[in-house]
Parts: C-alpha cells; sequence; structure tokens
C-alpha cells in the first residue's frame, strides 16, 4: 500500500512539473514574441530592427566582455588604468601576504617610459629599510603640523564612497599613521569614527561649510577646525579626472544622510560649481588661503591640476609682495590620469597634464621662485605601488597620495561601476545591500598593510639607493626608459633649476 502511494504521488509530481514545464515554454515563447514585435518596430536601434532577439545577445556579450578580459584574455601587463600585475601587488600587500615574485619579472623594462632606480654600490650594513622623518607643514599657522607617513589617503567624499568604506578607510588611517583626506563631500561622522588625522577639502560648492549661496560659512569652517583631528585645510581648484569642471554626485547617491552633511537636496544630482566663486585670480587664491587658514588655525593650502605653471610661477611672485607667510602652506597637484566617481569621458581622457609633467613643473617653478622649503608638494594621480611612489619622491614630492590604491585594498575589483551605484564591493555605492559585502573590521587591517608594506618597500629602494630617509630621494637615483629603449637619469630629463634664480627682485628673505 505504501508503495502504492508513493508511485501515486510520483505521478502527480510529474504531472505538476511537466504542466510547470509547458506553461514556462508558453510564456517564455509569448516574451519572444513580445521582444520580437517590438525591436522589429522600434526606430531607435538598427541591430535590433534587422534582428529582433537575437541582436540583445550583442549587448550581452559587450557587458561580460568586461569581466572575462579581466579574468579570461588579458595578459599581467596590459590592463588600464591598473593591470591586472598592479592590482594583484595591492591586493597582496593589504592582506599582508608575502609580494615576493620567482623566476623574473613579467614587467618590460625596455619599454619607453619605464621608470628604475640606481642601486648604491656599497648600501648600508644597517639594515634593509630607510625609514622617513617628520616633515612640518605649515610652520606660519597657529597649529603647525608634523607628518611622517609620505603615503596618505587622497579625497574621496562620503557619497561618492559608502558609509563602510569610509569607516573602514578612517581606522586603517589611523592604525598605519597616514591621512585621510575628507574630500569635498564635508565632514562625515564616519570619518571622525577611526581616529585618524585628516585633511578637510573645500570643494567648490562648499559643502559642510557652505552658506544658502553657496559662500564660505566662517562659523562652520571654525567648527569643522575645532576638531583635534582636522590637521590641514585644503581648497580645491579642480582634479585630475575633470579639470575645469565641478564635482558631480548622481542623485541615485544623495540620501537625506548626505544631503543633510553637504546641505543639499535629497535625491537630486550634486553638480558643484566650476571654481569657487570667491576665486577668480591669484590674489584672490592667497587671499581664502590666509581667510581659511585665519578662520580655521590650521595650515591650508590647495588643489589644482596644472595646464601649465606659469600661473604658479604668478602666483610665488604675488607671494614674495606680500610677504612669506602669506604663501600656501602646501599645493597637492593632481594629474589628469587621476580618477573619480563621474565625469565626462572627454574631461577625463583629454584634458590637463599628466603627473610625470606637472610634479615635475610645479617643483621647479617652487625652486626658481625660492620657495620650495616653504611650499609643500603633496600629489596624486596613479601612484599605487612603490615604485609609483619612489619615483614620485625623487621627481620632487613631500607626499604621495592615493585613492584608488586604497580602494583597492577595500576590495575594489576594477569593474567601473563608480557611477552607477552598483558597486559589487560594497565601496562605490549607497545600497545597502551591496554595502553588506564590505566588512569595516576586515578592511580596516587591509588599508593599514597596505600603507605600511608601500611605505615599507619605498624604504628598501631609497635603502638600497645609499639615502637614509625616502624623500632623500632625488633625480640622480631614478632613470627613465626612453624611445630607443635606453634609459637616462630624471636629472637630465628634467634638470634642476638654479635656487632662486627667478624670484622677483626686491622680494622679502
Amino acid at each position: 500500500m505504501a508503495s502504492e502511494g508513493f508511485s501515486h504521488w510520483l505521478i502527480v509530481l510529474v504531472q505538476t512539473l511537466t504542466a510547470l514545464f509547458m506553461l514556462a515554454l508558453v510564456l517564455a515563447a509569448v516574451m519572444v514574441v513580445a521582444v520580437w514585435i517590438g525591436d522589429r518596430y522600434q526606430t531607435g536601434n538598427a541591430v535590433l530592427r534587422n534582428f529582433p532577439v537575437i541582436g540583445h545577445f550583442r549587448y550581452g556579450f559587450l557587458r561580460l566582455g568586461e569581466f572575462f578580459r579581466q579574468y579570461l584574455f588579458a595578459s599581467d601587463r596590459e590592463e588600464l588604468p591598473f593591470n591586472r600585475a598592479q592590482r594583484v601587488w595591492v591586493y597582496r600587500a593589504a592582506k599582508n601576504a608575502d609580494t615576493t615574485v620567482g623566476f623574473g619579472s613579467t614587467r618590460d623594462l625596455s619599454a619607453e617610459g619605464v621608470p628604475f632606480f640606481v642601486n648604491a654600490p656599497f648600501p648600508a650594513l644597517d639594515g634593509q629599510h630607510a625609514p622617513p622623518r617628520p616633515v612640518r607643514i605649515g610652520p606660519y599657522a597657529r597649529e603647525p603640523y608634523d607628518h611622517t607617513a609620505f603615503f596618505n589617503i587622497s579625497a574621496m567624499s562620503f557619497g561618492a564612497l559608502s558609509a563602510p568604506a569610509v569607516r573602514a578607510l578612517s581606522h586603517g588611517a589611523a592604525k598605519a599613521g597616514i591621512w585621510l583626506d575628507t574630500g569635498e563631500g564635508g565632514l562625515a561622522p564616519y570619518h571622525l569614527e577611526g581616529g585618524c588625522d585628516l585633511v578637510f577639502e573645500i570643494g567648490t560648492a562648499k559643502y559642510g561649510v557652505r552658506t544658502s549661496d553657496g559662500r564660505l560659512d566662517d562659523d562652520r569652517l571654525r567648527a569643522i577646525c575645532a576638531h583635534a583631528q582636522v590637521k590641514m585645510v585644503s581648497i580645491k581648484l579642480g582634479q585630475g579626472a575633470k579639470p575645469g569642471m565641478g564635482g558631480l554626485l548622481p542623485g541615485a547617491k544623495v540620501t537625506p544622510e548626505i544631503a543633510g552633511i553637504r546641505g543639499i537636496p535629497v535625491g537630486e544630482d550634486s553638480q558643484s560649481p566650476n571654481r569657487h566663486l570667491d576665486i577668480a585670480n591669484v590674489p584672490q587664491l592667497l587671499d581664502a588661503i590666509a581667510h581659511v587658514r585665519e578662520v580655521g588655525g590650521k595650515p591650508t593650502g590647495f588643489k589644482a591640476v596644472l595646464g601649465n605653471a606659469d600661473w604658479i610661477g604668478d602666483l610665488c611672485d604675488e607671494v614674495w609682495r606680500r610677504g612669506i607667510e602669506s604663501a600656501p602652506d602646501f599645493i597637492i597637484v593632481d594629474g589628469s590620469e587621476g580618477g573619480t566617481g563621474a565625469a565626462p569621458q572627454t574631461l577625463m581622457e583629454g584634458m590637463g597634464l599628466p603627473l610625470h609633467e606637472a610634479l615635475p613643473a610645479l617643483v621647479d617653478t617652487l625652486i626658481a621662485k625660492g620657495l620650495r622649503e616653504r611650499i609643500k608638494v603633496i600629489c596624486s594621480g596613479k601612484c599605487i605601488t612603490a615604485y609609483d611612489v619612489a619615483w614620485a619622491l625623487s621627481m620632487g614630492a613631500d607626499f604621495v597620495n592615493s585613492a584608488r590604491g586604497f580602494m583597492l585594498a577595500l576590495g575594489c575589483i576594477q569593474s567601473l561601476q563608480c557611477n552607477r551605484n552598483t558597486c559589487p564591493t560594497g565601496i562605490t555605492t549607497q545600497n545597502p545591500r551591496l554595502q553588506r559585502g564590505l566588512v569595516v573590521t576586515d578592511k580596516a587591517e587591509k588599508v593599514y598593510h597596505y600603507a605600511r608594506n608601500l611605505m615599507h618597500e619605498v624604504g628598501i629602494i631609497a635603502h638600497s639607493c645609499g639615502v637614509e630617509d625616502p624623500r632623500q630621494l632625488d633625480r640622480t637615483h631614478c632613470r627613465v626608459v626612453g624611445d630607443d629603449g635606453l634609459s637616462v637619469p630624471l636629472v637630465r630629463l628634467f634638470p634642476y633649476p638654479q635656487p632662486g634664480s627667478a624670484r622677483p627682485r626686491g622680494g622679502e628673505a
């Protein structure tokens, strides 16, 4: 009897599944017919009009191609913006895993533009790593800033980044002893949570310190600078991914919390002005720096993309006319290869000087104008590995900032969806379901390990070059491969100017 009952229920199950399968086939057929009709009689797409239904496979393959190329077809050294070899090094450094390699390098050391370093014939015997020494920023501010780490977290706003991402960066930065730049989106509680040093950025919309008409609110700025963690203030003139254009935060990312911090409407695209309303020339820039420094009491500088360095020379001349204390305490130069959450492709790919030209142009102008020691140089733009950072220090930077390097440390897989609110790793999305994948405690450790391991390896390069501090690297320690496959010293490509040779006559000592 039990056997007959089981057979009965098995027959019923098979009949039910068969009916459901037939129903699914009918529904699928109806859907195919509906899509066929829609494709055949629409007028906006020629491929779908000529090849209804099957034409959709083309777009699926285009989408899947982004992932298959990354994992199956592209070689270790050919992807952009970062190739697999670069990403894997960051991932391993962030996990505190072994970053050594065997057999031989896959890097083409004869390719034009490749930098490498000149080892000293008799390096010191005291270890294999040169540690950095502290540098003072803003000697004329009420609260100068002494900072040792030469590798820090570049500007990324809360809004462009998720709350868990900012929290992980804050905790990891505190443990690594590096600073975190807030980006132009205002100061969020998540920036403060980890206890790290902060650089507060004032963008062209003045989010977080703005009046209703977009002007600077001194009281709000004073309140932000009252936080002991806020060590410096950066006035953002522009960024490498979109020179001449203000920041853009898509409306899908403007949650009530983000809107409250920024002082903008919920759910609407947030487009910053192309420039500050009160800064239209060099004198006004110096006026703004002096005002912010006086109100906040913190070292103050600016971030810019260079089209040329002529206006930096004008700024230096104006500094000498006013007095050396009027100089910006630092300049952040962002190369045109910099990244962002959302920018027009035209600006991202075709505007501004890349870092390998902009950095020496800035440094040499400051040397020639006699202000190199007064104004500290910070650079950013695709510096995510030890030899990228060592190159920047050799070129003359005091500090190197990285944004996407730390995004990779957080788990970024370069899915190129930063502008869609669909980031699969929870880093650049405000979708709570996707944010769940980012575990703050785990990622904070990865941020810490990435920063410390990178700086340690730069110290190894410096020690091998025979210097006692990575900031002692200069253009004699690095060579760059030319178009003939032979390398030349950086100092030959970018000879140092005579210090003070272009300083205006009559300038103050």
